[in-house]
Parts: C-alpha cells; sequence; structure tokens
C-alpha cells in the first residue's frame, strides 16, 4: 500500500474525532442535500492564550470515506494549533493530509475546509484575543481583483495581512459566480488569500445581514421607497462586524479594496472644514470613474479612523496590471455590478418570492389624472425611470411619483423631473453646514453643486433643505443624500419625496 492509500486508510479506519465535540465548542457544517455529503467540524480555542490556541477539536460526517476522512485529517491539522496557522489550512492541507485525492474526492477536502472555517471564524468571532501586532492588517476579500490587490500591497507594505470573507447571503436561485458574499465567493476568496500565503476566515453574517438590510429594503420598497442596501451595509453590518473581528485578532485595522480615501485630521483639511468635532472624513478616490465613497458615506468617524484604502490612489488599470504581475487569477475577473443578494436574480422576482410584492397590476397617470396605461405593481418603478413602462406618447415620459397606497403610477414629461431643491431627513453632518458645496444623489451620479439652507451646526438633524446651483432631475425618495465639501464627505442623509 502506498504512503498515500496508508494515510487515507488510516483516517478511514480510525478517525480522528468523530463523534466528539469539545466543550463550549464552535461548529461549522458544510454539504447536504444537493451533493449527498455532510460535514460538521466542532473546535474550542483557549480565550486567553496570545494565539488563540485550538484546544479541542472533533467532527460529524456523513456520505463517503472521502468525507470521513477528510473530517478526520481537518481536526488533525487543527489541534494545538494556533488559530492564525489554522486559518491557513484549505482543501490543498487537507487533501495532502489524506497523501493525495483524486480529483472526484477532491470534493471531500473542500467540504471539510469549508466547515473547519466556518467554525473557525465562529469561533474567531466570540472569543478570539488574540495579542496586538503592529503591522497586522485584517483586510476584506470578495475573491474579486480589487480586494486581492489591496491584500497584497498591504504585504508589501511590510505588513501582515490576514483575509477575511463574509457570507452574506444564500439564495439557490442567485448566481454565485456573480456574488461577492456566497458560499461559493467565500470558497474562491480563501483559495485566493492561501495562494497568497495568508490566513483567512470566513464570517457567517447572513442573519443580521437579512435582518439589518434585506428585510427593510423590502419593507421600504413595499412603502414605495427606493434604497440604497450598500450603504446600510456597509454602515451599520458589514463593516462593523471586520472592525470587531480585527480587535479581536490583534489588528488595529482593517483594508478593504474600495475606491475612496481618508483625509487624516484638521491639518489636511480647508480651514472651512474646522467648525466640527474633527477626526477624518471619508474622500473621494483618485480614480473618479470608480469612486464608491457614496456607498461608504454612513461610516462613523471612529470607524473611518481605523479603514485603509490600499486602493484609492490608483486607477483600476493600475490595479489589473499590479494582478497580472502579480501572477493572480483574478486580473481579468469582470466586477460584480448587481446587488450582491441579487447576483443574476432578477428584482421583481426577488422582490415576489423574499418579500411577498408580487404583480399588482394599477394605473398609469398623466400628471392630469387621466390613465394612460397599466403597470405590474408600483414597487416595481421607481422615480426618473423612462424605460419599461410598456405605453408609448409623442414624446419621452419618465416616472414622476409612485403611490404605494393607492398602486398608482404618475408620469410625466422630463422636465417635470427637475428640482432647484432636495429634501433629506436623518441628516448626519460631521461638520457645520456651511462647508457643504455639492451633494450626490445616486451612487453612479454626478455631484451636483448645491448648498444647505439656513445655518446648520454639526450633528444630527430630522429634516435638512438642500438648495441646487442648478435645476436638476430628482431621484427616488429613500436614496441617499451624500454631501460634499470639495473632494470630502462631511454629511449624509435620506431623500424625502
Amino acid at each position: 500500500m502506498s504512503n498515500g492509500a496508508a494515510e487515507l486508510s488510516t483516517h478511514l479506519e480510525r478517525p480522528l474525532g468523530r463523534g466528539h465535540r469539545p466543550a463550549g465548542a464552535f461548529a461549522g457544517a458544510a454539504g447536504g442535500a444537493a451533493c449527498g455529503d455532510l460535514v460538521r467540524v466542532s473546535l474550542a480555542i483557549d480565550p486567553d492564550s496570545p494565539a488563540g490556541r485550538i484546544l479541542d477539536a472533533g467532527f460529524d460526517a456523513s456520505g463517503c470515506g472521502a468525507t470521513i476522512a477528510a473530517g478526520s485529517a481537518a481536526v488533525a491539522l487543527v489541534r494545538g494549533a494556533p488559530l492564525l496557522a489554522a486559518a491557513r489550512i484549505g482543501g490543498e492541507q487537507i487533501a495532502a493530509e489524506l497523501g493525495g485525492l483524486s480529483i472526484a474526492k477532491r470534493h471531500a477536502a473542500e467540504l471539510a475546509a469549508d466547515a473547519l472555517h466556518r467554525a473557525l471564524g465562529a469561533a474567531a468571532r466570540a472569543c478570539a484575543a488574540l495579542a496586538p501586532r503592529a503591522n497586522r492588517t485584517l483586510v476584506a476579500m470578495s475573491g474579486g481583483v480589487d480586494s486581492a490587490v489591496a491584500a497584497l500591497l498591504v504585504a508589501r507594505g511590510g505588513g501582515e495581512a490576514v483575509g477575511v470573507t463574509l457570507e452574506l447571503w444564500s439564495d439557490a436561485e442567485n448566481e454565485g459566480e456573480l456574488s461577492c458574499c456566497s458560499a461559493q465567493a467565500v470558497r474562491g476568496a480563501r483559495a485566493l488569500a492561501h495562494s497568497l500565503g495568508m490566513a483567512h476566515l470566513s464570517i457567517d453574517l447572513r442573519a443580521e445581514f437579512r435582518a439589518g438590510v434585506v428585510e427593510d429594503w423590502l419593507a421600504e420598497h413595499a412603502a414605495g421607497l427606493t434604497p440604497n442596501p450598500c450603504v446600510r451595509c456597509n454602515g451599520s453590518v458589514r463593516l462593523d462586524a471586520m472592525l470587531e473581528l480585527a480587535r479581536r485578532l490583534g489588528s488595529d485595522t482593517l483594508a478593504t479594496g474600495h475606491y475612496a480615501r481618508v483625509s487624516e485630521g484638521l491639518d489636511t483639511q480647508p480651514a472651512r472644514l474646522a467648525d466640527g468635532p474633527g477626526g477624518p472624513l471619508l474622500r473621494t478616490a483618485l480614480d473618479q470613474a470608480k469612486d464608491q465613497s457614496y456607498v461608504l458615506s454612513a461610516l462613523a468617524p471612529a470607524s473611518l479612523a481605523r479603514l485603509r484604502f490600499p486602493l484609492g490612489e490608483l486607477h483600476k488599470r493600475e490595479v489589473r496590471e499590479l494582478a497580472e504581475q502579480a501572477g493572480l487569477a483574478v486580473a481579468r475577473k469582470r466586477d460584480s455590478q448587481d446587488l450582491c443578494f441579487l447576483a443574476g436574480t432578477r428584482h421583481g422576482a426577488f422582490l415576489e418570492r423574499h418579500g411577498r410584492l408580487g404583480r399588482r397590476p394599477g394605473p398609469i397617470l398623466d400628471v392630469h389624472g387621466a390613465v394612460l396605461g397599466e403597470h405590474s405593481g408600483a414597487h416595481l418603478l421607481t422615480v426618473g425611470q423612462r424605460h419599461g413602462l410598456g405605453i408609448s406618447a409623442p414624446e419621452p415620459l419618465y416616472v414622476l411619483a409612485t403611490d404605494a397606497g393607492a398602486n398608482s403610477v404618475t408620469v410625466g414629461p422630463r422636465e417635470r423631473l427637475l428640482a432647484r431643491a432636495l429634501s433629506a431627513r436623518e441628516v448626519t453632518l460631521h461638520r457645520a453646514g456651511g462647508c457643504v458645496d455639492g451633494v450626490r444623489v445616486r451612487a453612479h451620479g454626478r455631484r451636483l453643486p448645491a448648498r444647505l439652507a439656513g445655518e446648520r451646526q454639526a450633528g444630527h438633524h430630522a429634516r435638512v433643505e438642500i438648495e441646487l446651483e442648478r435645476p436638476a432631475e430628482r431621484t427616488a425618495p429613500g436614496q441617499l443624500a451624500c454631501l460634499y465639501a470639495g473632494e470630502l464627505i462631511v454629511g449624509h442623509g435620506t431623500l424625502l419625496a
């Protein structure tokens, strides 16, 4: 019998830790009905260990023999290992522990790795307390080229990069390749991190994401609003969870692949921004075509102080060139364009399946109240929309308003969309309102010259009026109004109708 066959046979005949669940253990599972194999790994870490040593581990598995052997191999590899050493173990290492696996059986090693990393992530998030390391940076990784290059730049700067990927959404109707937060994306990001020699952890935030982002998104659609879920996710779910994990891993900083920058303090800001509580401000990226400051604008200054954006001074072309030079497989991977929880699912189909917002025919009205046609549901249309109305007219017609209660949609010519002022609710100002000189009301829209009406001090305001320098198209209520002073983001609020 070859050495590889002997190692596989040993884990099959005497599986290590099968049926064992350590006291106080954290567990992770992978597989299930789709493949017929299921593995569950349980582990306990020492919360007082400066390295987060894994005290004990066990597993359960059902399915083929290779799955049982892979669970045993995972236990053998992690028992007694420091947390970040265990976080470098993937399918390759599990297969190697078994003396190598055929392509047909490699699936078992990947399942065991998935289960192991879910257990590691749960343990790290709950009770890890690693000794602080000044040069350690947690890097948010989606499996795409931007976050991969962000990790590369952290490592090249002499830092220790540790990758983290969040599993936010699971839906059989979604296309995993198009999502940055699916189980498939987590596996790809882990493989990428390991190829760079990095430890990698994954965190299951599906419950928090559904409750804090998706449910609100569905409710606001039902109320006739068009929210931006990415702003809410970045501001109160995703980045907060990763910053807390960074602290537990002994890191003060979190790096992401966003195209944005941070202005560190008042000494780097114009004098007109001195009136306020101080602290760092978000700044637009050098590459204005890729700038993501809008979706990050709800971040608190305390969070910004710990965030690093390695791509902020780069153009997308340069990022792809760096990835190619480093031989990264994702150098030419296409960018995700959709909301992560849609990922190949039609907007209307998602609303129907998850929000019970199905087809609800109602009238399309002109500005005088005359019926021009019928729509499939007011929740499917948004202010400013032109296409998909299903009616013809001598001139182009745009959605001017939707009424969720009456289930009606009002349309009219473009000039009816133009406004000289906007209203926003729940506005946060990081500096006094007199510094505001622009507003953006769409993630990929242009910045509009504007100022705030009246004297507004830094802080929170129930309602603020935004005066535009020139008439501009209104956007859907529920969208974010991002307030600028030059390149700096000094506030944000939610648009009213």
